[in-house]
């Protein structure tokens, strides 16, 4: 493992935005629907479409997001969005222009997994803004990148980049104008365990197509990490090593193509999804060195004081790519894809039992946004081991779990350290993860040991998580609970969900006061 020492080469904000010396935005604020309380300018806690677009501008002018993220996948959208802004806020994009100051960014279907129809609306509305922006005399294109989620292969990537090169050139014929982008920046959101340790290939191929497909090679590229998923496809621990491993593999790729790499990342505030919160800024950034990009998602602009929230963004504006990043040698990258199935294998082992548990509470978890029908990541035709199990999103489960009092965290976690423990693989996680012994004691700090022994005598699956605390708590030499007054008030809150629960009670209301006491919703 050696740090990579790259020279820092400055991304001028007025520079082509298709090259590598564009700006290179901070700050994604995000739809993800995870805040337990209500928005600063909202007298509800649920968003509907209606607001986003007042919110994506709100996250511009009050907050110092430098991007925003807009959602096309398994949700409704507006799909004005850009006429929107500019016929409300003129003077403001004027000042700071979409494309070069400011970044709106559309997250499209997977192009596998999803109907094409809201793809081709999806290109409709990128193409449309730069015709609104000439005839406005506004900076254009003032779209010109896509996030493309579940990235399994750079078949898609290619096929996706295909499909718009096809379309802008349709568009371009049909008005009559040369209007821009004729090619997307892809920004591919690779977000299995599995997919995330091999992901290198994935960029080598799709840029040797571009290459191709262009006559010039690209000049950057920003990879997606994708930190919620992955964690409820394999787990906590094993997520942390993906993502950690991905950004070696971009930087190495950066290394051996002289192709720019800014890579991403999206996190939630709850460890679990990522551990992002404006309590969190340095120990994220030390966690992740490299990253350029990170999701603000709601509970992180919700669930805390404004201006507490606006010096978190100010700080991650500053510092994000002030760490050089660190790259494992390929001994190490083997030892992490050890560790990795070590971890995930104790992780799916418990959630593939726990089917009826999860799915009996997910009712419970109160909406946020406005979403169309959607099964999740598992929902896809994924597979969690041989169960084939649907399971509700990341966010949901998430929630039901830290609603019981059980961080899901824990979950394989402490089976998943003895076994490091028996191979002797403790002190390699140590290196890898210097942050983990004070990262499991905040996580520890939400366990309820009552609820644990309560469900454990009920659900025979949840046993295997209350030996693997007991496993925890030998490693760090200490018990796991609540430390502080709110700690105890959430521990009390979760205990209230439990035994309403119990009594076949609606934990509703008290499944929310658990979620505003620990700033998050799942």
């Amino acid at each position: 493992m050696f740090l990579g020492f790259f020279p820092k080469i400055p991304y001028p904000a007025f520079m082509d935005p298709q090259t590598s010396r564009r700006r290179i935005p901070a700050t994604m604020a995000t739809q993800h629907p995870d805040n337990a309380g209500k928005p600063y300018w909202s007298n509800k806690p649920f968003i509907s479409t209606a607001k986003e677009v007042e919110e994506c501008f709100r996250s511009y002018s009050d907050l110092d997001c430098q991007e925003y993220m807009w959602d096309w996948e398994g949700k409704f959208v507006d799909e004005a969005v850009v006429d929107r802004l500019y016929l409300k806020h003129y003077d403001y994009f004027a000042a700071q222009p979409l494309g070069k100051e400011r970044f709106l960014t559309f997250r499209v279907p997977n192009i596998k997994r999803e109907g094409q129809a809201r793809l081709a609306r999806a290109f409709a509305g990128i193409l449309s803004a730069s015709y609104s922006a000439q005839q406005m005399k506004l900076y254009s294109p003032p779209l010109f990148e896509v996030i493309h989620p579940m990235t399994g292969s750079a078949e898609e990537l290619i096929v996706l980049q295909k499909k718009f090169h096809e379309t802008a050139k349709f568009q371009q014929k049909l008005l009559g104008t040369k209007l821009k982008p004729l090619y997307l920046n892809i920004l591919p959101l690779i977000e299995g365990t599995g997919t995330l340790l091999k992901s290198r290939k994935i960029l080598e191929k799709y840029t040797a197509f571009m290459t191709r497909f262009t006559g010039k090679r690209p000049g950057l590229i920003r990879p997606f990490i994708a930190r919620s998923d992955p964690a409820l496809d394999g787990g906590f621990l094993a997520a942390v090593l993906s993502a950690k491993a991905a950004l070696s593999e971009y930087y190495l790729f950066q290394k051996t193509t002289g192709i720019r790499v800014a890579p991403m990342i999206g996190a939630g505030s709850l460890r679990f999804r990522g551990g992002l919160s404006p309590d969190t800024v340095d120990e994220f950034i030390k966690t992740y060195p490299g990253i350029r990009t990170v999701t603000v998602q709601s509970s992180f602009r919700y669930d805390h004081p404004l201006d507490k929230v606006q010096k978190a963004i100010a700080q991650l504006n500053q510092k994000l790519g002030s760490l050089d990043p660190i790259i494992f040698s390929t001994r190490e990258m083997a030892e992490i894809s050890r560790l990795d199935k070590i971890f995930v294998g104790h992780y799916r082992n418990t959630v593939e039992k726990s089917a009826s548990f999860i799915n009996g509470l997910a009712q419970y978890i109160p909406s946020r946004r406005e979403r169309l029908q959607h099964t999740g990541h598992f929902g896809y035709s994924r597979r969690l081991g041989q169960a084939g199990l649907v399971l509700p999103r990341a966010i949901t489960f998430t929630a039901i779990f830290y609603s019981v009092g059980i961080p899901p965290e824990l979950i394989g976690l402490g089976r998943g350290l003895r076994d490091c423990h028996k191979e002797g693989l403790l002190p390699l996680l140590d290196k890898l993860y210097p942050e983990l012994r004070e990262v499991i004691r905040e996580i520890g700090r939400y366990l309820n040991r009552e609820n644990l022994e309560i469900l454990a005598a009920r659900f025979e699956h949840l046993q295997l998580v209350k030996s693997g605390v007991e496993y925890i708590e030998s490693y760090l030499g200490e018990k796991l609970g609540p430390k502080t007054s709110e700690d105890f008030i959430h521990r009390n809150y979760t205990s209230n969900v439990v035994q309403n629960r119990l009594r076949g009670v609606s934990p509703e209301e008290d499944i929310v006061h658990a979620a505003l006491t620990r700033h998050s919703l799942g």
